[in-house]
């Protein structure tokens, strides 16, 4: 489709911004509890008289405002604001090619109408929904000290009556990036599927992560319905998967001389953080190009997420480790199983594991601090579990404790610091311990990383990367780039990706489901 650049030759890209800068547990633990700083103010909030100040980006928030609620909103919606092709292209949408009437042709707009079946662009859903009674409710994810209840909405996925693309004329490509995850191959055969139902005949695949824009001899993959049919089957990724990449300029240059003009990257927080520099790059050069992402780790931690496709499989593979654990452990005179899980920044998987699982005792995880030695320590609680029930189960995430560890200092190809082994550790710590003691521990160690990573998706995560490969599609269609989908309190949603790049996701100590978790092992706090 031809296109005219706008006269202004001005766009608007959003930028990583923290909205409560005070706030680190909005970004760590999804939630927003503020920082309060003492001051003179004459009101009093119990127990503190304080005074609240939050900064967004460009908004200076003071909760002694009676307007401030209508300002957080206001910046809210810019910040959530979709960025398209539009701000910087003018371009005349054309019908939607995309309906599942399968005996009509779509000529014009009285045919699309008929289909009930599109999703307006003023749609939105709330993306939280609990009214907290005060910031001491468990979990609360409160913005002013009040806990007042404040909307945020965000742009409903789904497909448009109307398109900025000429299906006939698109080149599509299909990148995954980063580790392997289940479910990897479901989100390919459905973008495949979904973009021909548009009418796009030249899809590809882009060979082991961003490293096939730039390595000599790796070529792209034409990619069909045919060909993709039952990779779903397996697991892994149909691509290939990489971890780090060139600069952004040269992936970049790989795209125009590709003529691409919809990229779908399938990856996590490193990923997407990259996704968003190539589409700040595509709108820099002024190319018509939707860059759109699909949330993918196992680890489930990318912000405002409800969860990313992989993590199901993975608590329910971690399941299988944790119930051999528990049967050589109860096997055993004074049996010790432990099973460290994945987790680079967050304890998602051990936490859902064990609640699955019911048989882990002690459950760690980078959020909440513990010490091993000493009367409060875990191997003082692995005493009272052997001399009470006879053996025991530990469930322990890979960042856990690692301030307990000698520091490597090294760094995988995307950057990541690699951690010392706590399973290991802890390991050599349990024996240590008790043979010192006198009192005879048989420690099983089982690490199952990479039997988690390598498997394909179960029921759950296949429906949602079907759907989120569907909507990825849609969203490009629509001319939207720089954004992911995904799912948010239950609702198919798009975010700007600027917004789930801040930080990571982790787990809050005082959310209801870790406290679930506490009340299913029974552990104490050990520190």
């Amino acid at each position: 489709m031809a296109s005219a650049l706008k006269t202004n030759g001005s766009f608007c890209s959003t930028q990583q911004q923290q909205f409560l800068q005070s706030t680190t547990d909005q970004f760590l633990h999804g939630s927003s509890h503020l920082n309060f700083k003492h001051c003179k103010s004459k009101k009093t909030i119990k127990p503190a008289p304080l005074c609240v100040r939050a900064t967004s980006s460009k908004v200076e928030l003071d909760f002694h405002d009676p307007s401030w609620k209508q300002k957080f909103q206001e910046d809210w919606e810019r910040r959530f604001n979709l960025p398209s092709i539009t701000d910087i292209y003018d371009l005349k949408p054309r019908p939607t090619t995309f309906s599942l009437k399968k005996n009509r042709t779509l000529t014009g707009d009285e045919n699309v109408d008929m289909w009930n079946g599109y999703v307006n662009n003023d749609d939105r859903a709330l993306l939280k929904v609990i009214k907290y009674s005060s910031p001491t409710s468990a979990g609360a994810e409160c913005i002013d000290p009040d806990c007042s209840w404040v909307e945020q909405w965000v742009h409903r996925a789904g497909p448009r009556k109307e398109i900025y693309y000429e299906p006939a004329e698109v080149k599509a490509a299909i990148v995954t990036c980063g580790g392997l995850c289940p479910g990897l191959n479901d989100v390919i055969r459905q973008i495949v599927f979904t973009l021909e139902t548009y009418g796009v005949k030249n899809i590809v695949g882009i060979p082991f992560g961003y490293r096939g824009f730039f390595e000599k001899g790796l070529k792209e993959m034409p990619l069909s319905r045919g060909l993709v049919e039952n990779i779903n089957l397996n697991g892994g990724s149909f691509l290939g998967v990489s971890r780090g990449g060139a600069k952004t300029s040269e992936i970049v240059d790989s795209i125009q001389a590709r003529r691409i003009d919809m990229l779908f990257v399938l990856g996590g927080n490193g990923t997407h953080a990259g996704a968003n520099a190539i589409h700040e790059e595509c709108r820099k050069r002024k190319l018509k190009v939707s860059v759109v992402a699909v949330p993918k780790t196992i680890d489930n931690d990318i912000l405002l997420m409800d969860k990313t496709f992989g993590f199901d499989t993975a608590v329910e593979e971690a399941q299988r480790a944790i119930n051999s654990a528990y049967i050589e452990a109860r096997s055993a005179y004074h049996g010790i199983g432990l099973v460290k899980l994945m987790g680079r920044s967050s304890g998602f998987i051990a936490m859902h594991a064990s609640l699955s699982s019911g048989q882990v005792d002690v459950c760690l995880i980078p959020e909440v601090p513990f010490t091993l030695d000493g009367e409060f320590g875990v191997l003082q609680h692995l005493e009272h579990l052997l001399k009470s029930k006879g053996f025991c189960v530990v469930c322990v995430a890979e960042a856990a404790g690692q301030d307990l560890l000698q520091k490597s200092g090294a760094t995988d190809a995307s950057g990541n610091v690699i951690f010392s082994d706590i399973g290991v550790h802890m390991q050599q710590k349990i024996k240590t311990h008790f043979k010192d003691i006198g009192v005879p521990a048989d420690v099983k160690y089982i690490d199952p990383t990479y039997m988690v990573r390598a498997c394909r998706a179960n029921a759950s995560d296949a429906i949602l990367c079907t759907v989120l490969g569907q909507n990825a599609v849609h969203g490009a269609f629509a001319g939207f780039s720089g954004i992911t989908s995904c799912i948010c309190n239950t609702h198919y949603v798009y975010l700007p990706i600027t917004e789930v790049i801040t930080a990571s996701k982790r787990v809050n100590p005082n959310s209801r489901m870790w406290h679930r978790c506490l009340t299913s092992t029974g552990q104490p706090d050990f520190h």
